[in-house]
């Protein structure tokens, strides 16, 4: 018994250090890391009939363009992975604030890409979150 209660105490010290670590990390904390402070603007579409591939391509290439065009847009993904429902593929805009987004509606940045994209747009959903 004598020889087994050090290694209790040994083994439960080795444990409460990255517990402790891990408390101390997270309290106080209302929002961990994973939260960002930027907003998250997602669009799902689906495209008129007779929509070829390379005017979907040009389109989703054009959200890459907006990103290095306007100065507000952090990230963007283009690739859909999977879909569900209706819409064919979504694109995610990274805007670095709900600013930034306000900035962007109605930029010289949106128009230029609006002349490929709304042509071929037959139905869209837009989310913008935040946190």
């Amino acid at each position: 018994m004598k020889k087994l209660l050090p290694l209790l105490l040994a083994t439960a010290a080795l444990l409460a250090g990255p517990l402790s670590l891990s408390a101390a990390h997270h309290k106080g904390d209302k929002k961990m890391k994973t939260a960002p402070d930027t907003l998250i603007h997602v669009v799902t579409v689906s495209w008129k009939d007779g929509t070829t591939e390379e005017q979907i391509q040009a389109a989703l290439d054009g959200v890459h363009t907006l990103a290095k065009e306007f100065d507000g847009i952090t990230r963007v993904w283009t690739k859909t992975y999977k879909a569900q429902g209706e819409r064919s593929h979504a694109f995610v805009m990274e805007f670095k604030s709900v600013e930034a987004l306000k900035e962007y509606a109605e930029s010289d940045a949106q128009q230029k890409w609006y002349e490929v994209y709304i042509p071929i747009r037959h139905r869209s959903t837009t989310f913008d979150i935040i946190n």
